[in-house]
């Protein structure tokens, strides 16, 4: 397959601050010529912003509410999602046949029951066409461009239906190949936590090693002369190298600099806690609740909503992503993210050989409680999360209300939301405990 084209946003023109963010936004990039102008987002009008703005709900939230105190931003023509641009020669044309014309056949209809008591908003049904075309491609890149699995693993690939996934995640991407970015990175996460961590030939034993040598694949080594050759080769020696080696690849053609590091810091955090956690299974400790959670804020699914900006086509400016109270919100929304998982896949990881760590676990063993008491606590937990991500996403979203800060905060709202609706509906991988 060619090399991808530059899919990159368009760089965003100086805007008028808040007196709060004067010095946040600054140094914002100057302007280029922009794509044709598109409206701009308004939050009045769009019920997944509203929620957002909406901050905290029940008794005593009212005054809390920002959806009616806020004004909706003047419009910044900057903020057009960027059209795909015309291809190189002989690539895949960005494009989905019309659906009436698209197999199903590798979309999940299955509808899979919510834990009760949990926090969460419905989706809309990913667009079945941009599903099947999404899967379609991630299935011949993982194949032909990386090999990346053997044969008897295909059905566990399939079954994964990643497609569904990053196309319910990214509802606002603007084409196939903008979703191909997240998709590809996914998978190669995904194909590293089960070759180096999991049940595919993975061990806590050397994984400082393995994991440190895979990161090179996006944070590149600068060496020598004599020894680059060595690193290069190494990039392609096994199917995980090859997979982020390409993923990246892909990713930093249509990033910015800013967000390609951005990314690379992100996935820096994301293995820290992969090997927090591997040590604790190598000395078969089980931590305290509070030091679960510091792990899971890293060996967490942070790096995936933090690249809704590049997949949608924009950018939020380097000095807006840093600002401490975003980078509460992110934390919060990849936490509450992450804890879905540790309710979905419970019965999972119970079946899985030895003691594997989530959070009704060690709430089990750490607080003394019954199996079914733990884990209505974790759902607690995870609710607790969601609401002060809302109410922080809220707080930013008033003390900064620019098109690109309210439209990154819709699109990690939409992530987390996207994420619970693939748990749910991934009946292949995950089944509900029997306690209600």
């Amino acid at each position: 397959m060619p090399a991808p084209g530059p899919l990159g946003p368009t760089a965003p023109a100086p805007q008028q601050p808040t007196p709060s963010i004067q010095l946040a936004v600054s140094a914002s990039t100057e302007p280029v010529t922009p794509p044709a102008p598109a409206p701009a987002l308004a939050p009045a009008a769009d019920p997944g912003l509203r929620r957002i703005l909406g901050g905290p709900t029940g008794l005593g939230t009212s005054s809390l509410s920002l959806a009616r105190a806020l004004k909706p931003p003047a419009s910044d023509p900057h903020m057009a999602v960027a059209p795909d641009p015309a291809p190189a020669p002989a690539p895949e044309p960005d494009q989905v046949p019309p659906a009436s014309s698209v197999s199903t056949s590798s979309v999940s209809s299955s509808e899979g029951p919510i834990v009760p008591g949990l926090y969460h908003h419905p989706v809309p049904e990913p667009d079945p066409a941009r599903v099947e075309e999404v899967s379609r491609r991630i299935k011949r890149w993982a194949e032909d461009e990386v090999q990346l699995y053997p044969e008897e693993w295909e059905g566990q690939f399939d079954g994964f239906s990643v497609g569904r996934y990053m196309v319910a995640c990214h509802p606002d991407a603007p084409g196939i190949d903008h979703l191909m970015l997240a998709t590809r990175l996914m998978v190669a996460e995904n194909a590293l936590d089960d070759c180096y961590c999991e049940d595919h030939g993975g061990s806590p034993i050397g994984l400082g090693g393995r994991i440190l040598l895979a990161h090179t694949t996006l944070d590149h080594l600068h060496t020598t002369p004599e020894y680059a050759p060595e690193w290069e080769e190494s990039l392609g020696s096994d199917a995980p190298r090859r997979a982020y080696r390409s993923a990246m690849d892909y990713f930093v053609r249509a990033a910015t600099p800013s967000q390609s590091d951005r990314y690379r810091h992100d996935m820096a955090r994301l293995h820290l806690g992969y090997l927090a956690e591997a040590a604790w299974a190598q000395t078969a400790y089980v931590p305290e609740v509070w030091e679960y959670l510091a792990m899971r804020q890293f060996n967490n699914f942070r790096p995936c909503p933090t690249i809704t900006d590049t997949v949608g086509g924009y950018e939020l400016p380097a000095d807006l992503h840093a600002l401490p109270k975003m980078q509460r919100a992110i934390a919060l929304a990849g936490n509450a993210a992450t804890i879905v998982n540790d309710l979905y896949s419970y019965t999972k990881e119970l079946d899985s050989p030895g003691l594997h760590l989530n959070l009704p676990v060690v709430i089990a063993r750490r607080e003394q409680l019954s199996e079914r008491d733990a884990y209505l606590k974790a759902v607690e937990v995870h609710n607790q999360l969601m609401h002060a991500f809302e109410a922080a996403a809220a707080e930013v979203a008033a003390e900064c209300p620019l098109p690109s800060v309210l439209r990154f905060l819709k699109g990690v709202a939409t992530w987390v939301d996207g994420n619970h609706d693939w748990h749910r509906t991934n009946t292949y991988r995950y089944s509900l405990p029997d306690f209600w």
